[in-house]
């Protein structure tokens, strides 16, 4: 077991080399490596069948994501099509399904700590206007990862549209600049997503 961002994951082959190759995971709780731990979602059992869990991890490692701190922040997203949209997060962005309610059209994403939720509106719905598309408009979600060129090549690769070019920024916090590699691109309902790595700071001029 070890903790990363606040939550605990189980390296099940006890690896500590962690990639970003998705693979998924049928089970039940009555499992011997899973039995003994709490699940993702409390009311669940043992012996239970788990539903089908994304896992992030190299071919030689797989991780599961068995308890998290929730962070103070989570947006969620509605969405038009929640199974295009997971596909977007997961396939191509690298999210992982931390746990999900299929009866509300609802999964909760997490990618190196960041936490989003997505819902396809079914029932109570917290909106101020009708949704059209582009959804979100007024506001792009900055999203922290490790390795933000990787991340790049990866959209490119699958053909999605990028709202900005991968580029180098400094944004000035009083007397230090801060250095972000970032790019943006649209999930399927329009959401803006800036995606950055943290390349230091240095003494404003």
């Amino acid at each position: 077991m070890r903790s990363i961002n606040g939550s605990t994951w189980l390296e099940t082959l006890g690896q500590d080399q962690v990639g970003w190759q998705h693979t998924t995971y049928k089970g039940s709780w009555s499992d011997p490596d899973l039995s003994h731990r709490p699940g993702p979602n409390p009311s669940h059992s043992v012996g239970e069948a788990l539903p089908e869990v994304a896992f992030a991890g190299s071919a030689a490692t797989r991780i599961l994501w068995l308890h998290m701190a929730a962070a103070p922040l989570v947006p969620e997203l509605y969405c038009s099509d929640l199974e295009r949209s997971v596909a977007f997060y997961v396939g191509v962005l690298g999210f992982i399904v931390a746990y999900e309610r299929p009866e509300e059209r609802f999964v909760y994403l997490q990618r190196e700590g960041a936490e989003l939720m997505l819902e396809q509106p079914t029932g109570r719905t917290f909106l101020a206007a009708d949704l059209e598309h582009p959804y979100g408009r007024g506001i792009n979600l900055q999203i922290e990862v490790t390795d933000v060129a990787s991340l790049y090549a990866v959209v490119q690769a699958a053909a999605w549209p990028v709202f900005l070019q991968l580029e180098t920024r400094w944004y000035r916090r009083d007397a230090v600049l801060l250095g972000n590699r970032q790019f943006v691109v649209q999930d399927p309902d329009g959401y803006l997503l800036r995606f950055f790595e943290d390349l230091g700071s240095r003494p404003a001029r």
